[in-house]
């Protein structure tokens, strides 16, 4: 942050060090009250930040639940406006740094930036001994995903990402029909989304209109490298630029890989492949060049190894459009889905849409004969924002809390490092390193902005 706001992270931190300190406590309910008494200190006072898009339905979530919201903190004002207005008792801010300086009362955070800020304010909060809970993709860079997963485990705080179908019955049915051996073991799968929705495979724009007014642009680019402001940007299409999403496969793929990732107990690969075009289109000169934004569609290899008794399995995702091949057993007429998985095994295929939804045996027949074995994993009551709640205040960790989701958002971001750099890369988990590409490493961990530090 330039020297003009008056504050970076690290003098922030240190100025609010005794803050981290102040741990949430629960005082039980039957100390203050009766049966149905709802003590004070039961509910959580929670905080926004980025709230004018997916951190509305966050927001109001956590309300609907019980909980307090004594904080809102968005770039952009206007466009956060309507949530302003919900809550008119919450304090509004600009800055999460400001909030989290002022407002002492704030025991959990939820972060719904752009994706090139989750790390920073999510890393300040749990320094801070606030629970987070981070949208997806948990992180933009590998780096950042590993960096938050270990913070999670040394603060002790409550955390989850925001891939809300992780709650949902059906990633848990699915990983029940598989350990039931109703298509063998596992070997392939195929995922696929229709995004991307948002321009990418595009030049940066040349034009520099003015800011708008209720907008700190300085702070909406936080750690990432200054350029101007301009509408391709914020409030929505950010998600196809480097400096600040991760395309497709970033938005869908902690959503659509997360049954296989459930199902399949799958954590790290060891190596990962992409193929895609490499042709930007500008007023009808052809470039080729991957510098600015993600390709308009990819297909990505991923090779993950043998766990325990699961044999090793190869994940290709498609996106843009790409398709994989259409399963014979598929009867005609029936549509494979905007976003969905197939599971193939060794004796027989499971066609799904995201989360596991819709799950069927193919052929129909096949799902016809095939006795369902009994739920034996535990169902999450409630909605992901009340399953992460439940966790702050002292219950299990939460379905997508960061031991789960971390290793997830890694193996998702690497697809991309992929992307960028053209060639089939050998993955070495515990050193974070592409072990024989070495320009690649250059997108595990890109440098902060100058006054931004994880």
């Amino acid at each position: 942050m330039p020297a003009k706001k008056g504050i970076n992270r690290r003098e922030f931190l240190g100025s609010t060090a005794v803050a981290s300190a102040a741990a949430f406590t629960i005082v039980p309910r039957r100390v203050l009250g009766g049966p149905g008494y709802t003590a004070p200190s039961d509910k959580l006072n929670i905080a926004g930040v980025g709230v004018g898009g997916m951190g509305k339905s966050n927001v109001r979530n956590c309300a609907e639940a019980g909980e307090n919201i004594v904080a809102l903190c968005d770039v952009d004002t206007d466009y956060a406006s309507e949530i302003i207005k919900e809550f008119p008792d919450a304090k509004v801010y600009k800055d999460f740094r400001v909030m989290l300086e002022k407002q002492k009362d704030i025991d959990a955070v939820i972060v719904a930036t752009p994706d090139h800020s989750h790390a920073i304010v999510a890393m300040t909060a749990m320094q801070l001994g606030k629970h987070v809970y981070v949208q997806k993709p948990m992180t933009r860079t590998v780096y950042e995903a590993r960096k938050l997963t270990e913070a999670a485990r040394k603060y002790k705080v409550a955390t989850q990402m925001g891939n809300q179908g992780h709650s949902k019955d059906s990633v848990r049915t699915v990983a029940e029909w598989v350990a039931d051996g109703a298509i063998g073991p596992v070997r392939e799968v195929h995922a696929w989304t229709d995004r991307p929705w948002w321009p990418q495979g595009v030049y940066r724009p040349y034009e520099t209109p003015d800011v708008p007014r209720e907008l700190d642009w300085d702070l909406w680019i936080g750690p990432a490298p200054t350029r101007p402001y301009h509408p391709a940007y914020h409030p929505w299409s950010w998600r196809g630029w480097w400096d600040f999403g991760t395309g497709a496969l970033g938005d869908m793929a902690c959503h659509v890989l997360d049954v296989a990732f459930t199902a399949l107990k799958l954590k790290y690969p060891t190596s990962i492949e992409a193929h895609s075009p490499r042709i930007y289109v500008k007023r009808g000169i052809v470039k080729q060049t991957m510098d600015e934004t993600p390709p308009v569609a990819s297909v990505i290899y991923y090779h993950f190894p043998a766990r325990g008794k699961m044999p090793p399995v190869k994940l290709t995702w498609y996106d843009g459009g790409m398709m994989p091949p259409r399963p014979e057993e598929l009867e005609p007429g029936r549509s494979m889905g905007e976003n969905g998985l197939v599971f193939i095994g060794d004796k027989g295929k499971i066609l799904m849409g995201t989360y596991g939804e819709g799950a069927r045996l193919i052929p129909e027949s096949k799902m016809k004969a095939y006795k369902l074995p009994p739920a034996t994993l535990p169902r999450i009551k409630g909605t992901h924002e009340k399953n992460w709640i439940d966790a702050c205040k002292g219950g299990e960790p939460a379905s997508s809390n960061f031991d789960y989701s971390g290793p997830m958002t890694e193996a998702v971001v690497l697809g991309n490092v992929a992307i960028r750099a053209g060639q089939k890369l050998e993955w070495d988990a515990a050193n974070m390193k592409v072990t024989n590409v070495d320009e690649a490493n250059q997108y595990i961990n890109p440098p902060y902005r100058q006054g931004w530090t994880l």
